[in-house]
C-alpha cells in the first residue's frame, strides 16, 4: 500500500464546512486518499513540510489547452472577443495532432506548477485529424486529474456564424464522436482520473438543434455539459438578435441548466439569470484574467456567491490570458470583486475556497476533491512560505496577497507530480523544444 506522511506542516487549510486550519500538523496520504490529519503521524515515507502552507489542490474549470501555442499573437493582443477570434481562427486551422498534444502537455505542466491538480479542457476545433484523444494522452503523461470536454463548432461564417467554414463540423459527426470519446475514455467511478464532458462551443458557433441534442446525449450517457455563455456585450447582443432572448433564457429553453451543467465566463448575467442558476444548481467557471485581457468586464461573482451559485475558477485559453496560472486567477478574482464592490467584497480565504472546493463542486467532484478531509482524494499543493515572496508575512492570506506563485510540491492521487518546483512525471526539455519550434513555424 502506497503511503507517505507530510510532516511538520506549518499550516494546512482544510476548506471543510467548519473552515478548519491546522498549525504544526502532519497529513497522512494512503492509497491515493487523505487518511489522517494530526500530530505524530508516521508512514514508510515522509516529506518534511516545515515552513510550508498546504492547501487542497486547485481546480481549473475552464481552459483551451491548444492555445498555449498562440500566446501574445500580434493583431489579437488588443482586440475584444469577436475580433480576437477572427484573428486567431486561421492560425488554429493549421494545427495538427502534434500541435494539440504538445500544447496540452505544456499547458498542464504550467497548471501543475501553479498548484492545480484537476483541470477541465474545452477543445472545440479539430483540424487536420486532431482528436480529443491527443489531450487525454498528454494529461495521462503529466499525471493530472482531467475533465476533457468534446467541444464543437457547426455554424460557419457562410451560415451566419463566427468561425470560418474550414473549422466547422457536420453535426451528426460531432454527436457520433462524442459517443466515441465517452465510451472510450469516460470513467464515472470515484477517484476517476478522466471524466469526459460534452461542450458545443458557444451559442454563436453551433445551432439550437445541436445544443438541444448535445444535452440529450450527455444526460443519456451520464456526463456533464459545458459551454461559453454571456461572455461580453457582443455576446448578449448576438443572443437578443438571433434568438430573441438573453443567454440565460436560451440556455434554460434548450436544457442547459442543472447540476450537470457549467458555463464559462457569465460576465453579463443579470439578476434573473443569477437566480435561475442558483435555483437550478448550474455552475459557473469564472475566468477573471481573460475577462480583463479581452475587456469583457467584471463578472458579478459576489452576487452569484451570495445567491448560492456554484462558482469555480478557470484560466481560460493561453491566447486570451495569456498565462495558465490558477493561483494568479484566485488573486485576480479577489482583486476584481474588491474593485467592483469594495475592499471587503472578497477575502483571500474565500478566493482560495473558490479555487479549490468551489471548482470541485462545479465539476461534480465536491464529495471527493477540494478539501483536506480524511476520505477525500490525496490531491494537495505544498507552498514554501520561507522564500522572498512571502518574507515578513503574518497570515496565510500572503499566498494571494504576496506569494509564492509556484508550488514546491504537488500531489495528485497521492503521487508527486511536482517535486521541489519541477515537473517530476515527465522530462520537459523535449516538449518545450517542440513547442518553441511549432510556435515559430506558425508565426512564420
Amino acid at each position: 500500500m502506497a503511503e507517505i506522511v507530510l510532516k511538520n506542516v506549518s499550516l494546512a487549510l482544510s476548506m471543510n464546512d467548519a473552515g478548519d486550519e491546522w498549525a504544526d500538523t502532519d497529513i497522512l496520504l494512503k492509497d491515493g486518499q487523505i487518511s489522517e490529519v494530526g500530530r505524530g503521524l508516521s508512514a514508510s515515507e515522509s516529506l518534511d513540510c516545515s515552513g510550508c502552507l498546504v492547501t487542497p489542490g486547485l481546480v481549473n474549470t475552464h481552459h483551451h489547452l491548444y492555445q498555449t501555442l498562440t500566446r501574445a499573437v500580434p493583431g489579437a493582443q488588443d482586440a475584444a472577443l469577436f475580433g480576437w477570434l477572427q484573428t486567431l481562427y486561421p492560425i488554429w486551422a493549421r494545427f495538427t495532432p502534434d500541435h494539440m498534444r504538445v500544447s496540452a502537455t505544456i499547458g498542464l505542466a504550467e497548471l501543475a506548477l501553479s498548484g492545480c491538480t484537476t483541470s477541465s479542457d474545452h477543445l472545440y476545433l479539430y483540424p487536420n485529424g486532431s482528436r480529443l484523444d491527443d489531450t487525454i494522452e498528454a494529461a495521462s503523461e503529466i499525471g493530472m486529474r482531467f475533465h476533457p470536454t468534446r467541444g464543437a463548432m457547426s455554424i460557419g461564417v457562410s451560415d451566419g456564424g463566427l468561425p470560418p467554414d474550414s473549422l466547422v463540423e457536420d453535426e451528426a459527426a460531432i454527436l457520433e464522436d462524442c459517443i466515441r470519446v465517452i465510451d472510450t475514455f469516460h470513467d464515472p467511478s470515484p477517484a476517476s482520473m478522466c471524466r469526459v464532458g460534452v461542450a458545443p462551443c458557444s451559442p454563436f458557433s453551433v445551432s439550437r438543434e445541436l445544443m438541444r441534442d448535445a444535452a440529450l446525449l450527455a444526460r443519456d450517457k451520464g456526463v456533464m455539459l459545458h459551454t461559453h455563455l454571456a461572455e461580453n456585450e457582443e455576446d448578449i447582443a448576438y443572443s437578443l438578435e438571433k434568438f430573441g432572448c438573453r443567454p440565460g433564457q436560451y440556455a434554460e429553453d434548450l436544457g442547459w441548466t442543472g447540476d450537470d451543467v457549467w458555463h464559462a465566463h457569465c460576465v453579463k448575467l443579470d439578476s434573473a439569470e443569477i437566480d435561475l442558476f442558483a435555483r437550478s444548481a448550474t455552475g459557473v467557471a469564472h475566468c477573471p484574467c481573460s475577462n480583463c485581457r479581452l475587456a469583457s468586464g467584471i463578472a458579478p461573482i459576489r452576487a452569484m456567491r451570495d445567491a448560492g451559485v456554484k462558482v469555480g475558477l478557470g484560466v481560460d485559453g493561453s491566447a486570451s490570458n495569456d498565462a495558465g496560472s490558477l493561483v494568479d486567477e484566485a488573486r485576480q478574482a479577489m482583486l476584481l470583486q474588491r474593485v467592483a464592490s469594495g475592499p471587503s467584497a472578497m477575502s483571500a480565504r474565500e478566493a482560495l475556497r473558490i479555487a479549490t472546493r468551489g471548482g470541485a463542486e462545479v465539476l461534480g467532484r465536491g464529495a471527493e476533491l477540494g478539501q483536506i478531509t480524511p476520505g477525500f482524494r490525496a490531491d494537495l499543493a505544498i507552498w514554501d512560505m520561507t522564500g522572498v515572496a512571502a518574507a515578513g508575512s503574518w497570515d496565510m492570506a500572503a499566498l494571494l496577497l504576496a506569494g509564492p506563485r509556484q508550488v514546491r510540491d504537488l500531489f495528485v492521487e497521492g503521487r508527486r507530480v511536482v517535486v521541489e518546483g519541477r515537473i517530476a512525471t515527465l522530462d520537459m526539455a523535449a516538449p518545450l523544444a517542440l513547442q518553441r519550434r511549432l510556435a515559430r513555424e506558425l508565426a512564420e
